[in-house]
């Protein structure tokens, strides 16, 4: 699933939920509710 490669790729490359939040300009709760399955729009 989505989330779920979301996460494997976020942690594979070191990254916190923050760090990745900034570079994708959004804030952390959004890549928290991405890697829960949340809404992905």
């Amino acid at each position: 699933m989505l989330n779920e490669n979301i996460k494997n790729l976020r942690k594979s490359k070191g990254l916190s939920q923050e760090e990745l939040a900034i570079k994708l300009n959004v804030v952390r709760q959004t890549v928290s509710k991405w890697e829960n399955g949340g809404s992905l729009s």
